[in-house]
């Protein structure tokens, strides 16, 4: 038995990886970035992450009229 979910994120990241190889022209197992680059683009990328959420994390409050001005930074 398979679960479609898996192979769903199975089949994103064949393709992700795919775009990543035409893009770069290398592999990830081929790339020669010191432990020190990777570990920063893992931080850049788990930011890009946070923001992501908080703008989901916004629309619904917005729609569900929940934003409190203690929600607002400005």
């Amino acid at each position: 038995m398979t679960d479609p979910i898996v192979s769903m994120v199975i089949a994103q990241f064949r393709d992700r990886s795919k775009r990543g190889i035409e893009k770069y022209n290398t592999t990830l197992a081929e790339n020669d970035l010191s432990l020190l680059e990777w570990l920063e683009h893992a931080k850049e990328e788990a930011m890009d992450q946070v923001l992501y959420l908080e703008r989901a994390i916004y629309e619904i409050k917005s729609k569900e009229n929940r934003i409190q001005p203690e929600d607002l930074p400005f």
